[in-house]
């Protein structure tokens, strides 16, 4: 299992992005709201979108679950 954050600043296109603690660009988020534990990114990203309805998973540690 791994920790999953979203960040609460929206991307230009209104996502929230959906990040894996580690990753670059959770680092670069001004903000973010925990997500908890999850074994992959879609249980994270439904997890986010009790928060955000238009949230996404980001395209280099959720790749999975972005719909670009």
């Amino acid at each position: 299992m791994e920790k999953y954050y979203v960040n609460d600043h929206a991307q230009t296109n209104g996502d929230h992005e959906v990040h894996k603690d580690g990753c670059y660009w959770l680092k670069l988020a001004r903000s973010t709201t925990y997500l908890g534990y999850h074994y992959g990114c879609a249980t994270a990203v439904t997890e986010a979108k009790k928060h955000y309805s238009q949230s996404n998973g980001c395209a280099f540690c959720a790749s999975a679950c972005n719909t670009g």
